[in-house]
């Protein structure tokens, strides 16, 4: 059984189709990415599987459990977090403050210190900088903060939506990097990325979504070697 299979959904802006009958599974340990164009879908897909945009029809799974109704607060202590397009950390708070907002809903303090000093590992800059205001912190730096404020809620399933996006490269290496050492302390990972070269590089598998359909599902490696993939999102001609 698949940690989470989404099946046949669709999903509407008032009267836009944006999901046209997308499926996908991620299997427990894997990194599975959603590559496409700006308003193929991809974001929209994430919004479905963490709560935030209800599907009309079909059905979204974790676990052997529907969730396709559930709200998004609801999904955060049975294991999935989100890390969403733009950060959307609370810029008033504090670094410090931001982490402790990400194990909100949990009362196991001893291990919430322990994930505490975890994060910090993963991110030496977040330790250096665990007094000053969010909001004044660089892009890169805002992003670290979204995605360590996601694992302190001890997900299972990370969604991560664009988290390269406004990145200088030696950044974006960087947050990839930190990916891969997510996933092999036992995290799942449903990457959305518009960079497809490094997201194929990190991922185990994907998809490809167009105009609210997946037109191709692969391992990563063969995605890589697909000629329509390679033209239209490797910049290989």
């Amino acid at each position: 059984m698949a940690m989470l299979e989404v099946q046949d959904i669709h999903a509407y802006y008032g009267n836009i189709h944006a999901l046209k009958g997308v499926s996908l599974t991620v299997d427990e340990g894997e990194i599975v990415t959603l590559i496409g164009g700006n308003g193929a879908g991809k974001t929209t897909t994430l919004r479905s599987i963490s709560g935030l945009l209800n599907p009309r029809e079909g059905h979204i799974f974790f676990e052997g459990q529907e969730i396709s109704t559930m709200p998004a607060h609801d999904l955060v202590p049975m294991g999935i977090a989100m890390v969403p397009e733009g950060r959307g950390i609370f810029a008033k708070l504090t670094v410090i403050e931001n982490l402790e907002m990400g194990a909100y809903h949990r009362s196991d303090k001893a291990t919430i210190k322990k994930d505490l000093e975890y994060v910090c590992q993963l991110f030496p800059r977040l330790d250096e900088r665990r007094k000053q205001i969010a909001g004044t912190m660089s892009g890169g730096e805002q992003q670290m903060l979204a995605m360590a404020r996601a694992m302190m809620s001890r997900p299972r399933l990370l969604l991560l939506d664009e988290p390269s996006m406004g990145l200088a490269p030696v950044l974006v290496e960087s947050i990839f990097t930190t990916i891969e050492d997510i996933n092999k302390e036992g995290t799942t990972i449903l990457l959305i990325e518009q960079n497809a070269h490094m997201a194929l590089q990190v991922a185990h598998r994907g998809y490809v979504i167009q105009t609210g359909e997946i037109v191709l599902a692969d391992t990563a490696k063969v995605l890589q070697r697909d000629p329509m993939v390679q033209k239209a999102y490797l910049g290989i001609d």
